[in-house]
């Protein structure tokens, strides 16, 4: 999302938290370099998901353990959620994560157009105060940017328990001429997916009383986005 200055706008908050530990920092200098995102690779694969903000990872490496034969790729600024998932992948030994710490973004402008399949953003910040809702992800260009690199049939799957954010959201994804609602019934979007493992902050916001919604919008054929 760029601003008049030229200047892009920032989509999210702080890059790091509390200091790695020592295995911590290791594994991200060592491993994070190898397990870069080859746009080439991803053009490969067989079926790529790209998961856009990832926390710390539980839902990425459930995933790929589920999907062996996929490609998966990680965005996520928060360098401590990004060593989280390092760590994960060292553990479970998965093969088929790659990964980028910073803007989701950068990648998305430097893979091939309809190379993914998926697209997931799971509880994202909402940014709740108006002054802030410019850092909310799904602008003009970012849609663009995704209806670019999905292929035709390709899906945006996005949950949240913040139910002004849901509507926003919908509104926006809906509204775009690349990206299709296919929802018929409540079950459509109040159910969670098929294969879906809930995350941490999920079963916080269930425990607090708020119901999560799970939206899908699926790539047009007949449109063309351009990033």
């Amino acid at each position: 999302m760029a601003r008049e200055d030229g200047e892009r706008r920032l989509l999210y908050g702080r890059r790091r938290g509390h200091t790695l530990s020592p295995r911590q920092r290791g594994l991200f200098d060592e491993r994070l370099p190898a397990l870069a995102i080859d746009p080439a690779a991803v053009m490969a694969a067989p079926v790529a998901a790209m998961e856009i903000g990832f926390g710390g990872g539980e839902h990425l490496l459930h995933e790929a353990a589920r999907h062996p034969d996929w490609l998966f790729l990680g965005c996520e600024p928060f360098e401590n959620g990004v060593a989280s998932l390092i760590a994960g992948i060292e553990e479970t030994k998965v093969r088929n994560i790659r990964l980028h710490c910073g803007d989701a973004r950068d990648i998305l402008a430097r893979l091939d157009a309809a190379c993914l399949d998926r697209i997931d953003i799971l509880y994202p910040d909402p940014w709740p105060k108006r002054r802030h809702r410019k850092r909310r992800f799904f602008g003009e260009d970012t849609l663009n940017a995704m209806a670019r690199g999905l292929k035709p049939g390709g899906i945006i799957r996005f949950a949240s328990d913040i139910d002004h954010y849901v509507g926003w959201t919908l509104a926006r994804i809906a509204a775009h001429p690349a990206f299709v609602w296919e929802a018929r019934d409540a079950r459509d979007w109040l159910d969670p997916w098929e294969g879906w493992p809930g995350t941490r902050y999920e079963a916080k916001a269930i425990a607090a009383g708020r119901r999560p919604s799970y939206l899908i919008f699926r790539r047009r054929a007949d449109e063309i986005g351009e990033a």
